[in-house]
């Protein structure tokens, strides 16, 4: 059972739908300055699937950036998914923003994406969906690929 008192809104993060968020910017971002104020975070989900204007990420007061699935999955095979996904993650980093890839099926992605600079990640290749009473038991027992672990000491000795 989750005990709702102890949970701290710093922990919370809603997702908002790029799209939606655009119909009107000003009430979106009016909200989001409001949940803030008492600590709860927002990422802008499907990130390059709408109108992906730069402008929506700088009046847009999310923390992090969601770069969809749909340019993630081909990053090995599509030389345009990749640039798309490199760009991404470099405006995540130009406005100060965390950034997850959605869509890593497999270990390969997951390289990929290390290699890229973007750490974190959701997709089949980590968990499928799973009643939150799951969750703990997941935990206790996942370990990450060590093909991850050898990239990612890689890159901190660099």
């Amino acid at each position: 059972m989750v005990d709702e008192e102890n949970i701290s809104t710093d922990l919370i993060e809603l997702e908002i739908v790029e799209s939606d968020a655009i119909d009107d910017l000003d009430a979106v971002s009016a909200v989001i300055h409001q949940c803030e104020d008492v600590g709860v975070h927002f990422a802008l989900d499907d990130y390059g699937t709408g109108y992906s204007s730069l402008t929506y990420i700088r009046r847009l007061p999310v923390q992090t950036l969601k770069i969809d699935q749909i340019f993630v999955k081909d990053i090995l095979t599509d030389q345009d998914d990749l640039n798309i996904v490199e760009g991404v993650i470099g405006l995540a980093r130009a406005f100060g923003r965390e950034m997850i890839a959605e869509g890593v099926e497999n270990t390969e992605i997951g390289v990929r994406l290390l290699e890229l600079g973007c750490n974190c990640a959701q997709g089949y290749g980590i968990a499928k969906p799973m009643p939150f009473t799951e969750i703990p038991a997941w935990v206790r027992q996942y370990r990450f690929p060590s093909e991850w672990i050898e990239v990612a000491k890689k890159l901190s000795a660099a």
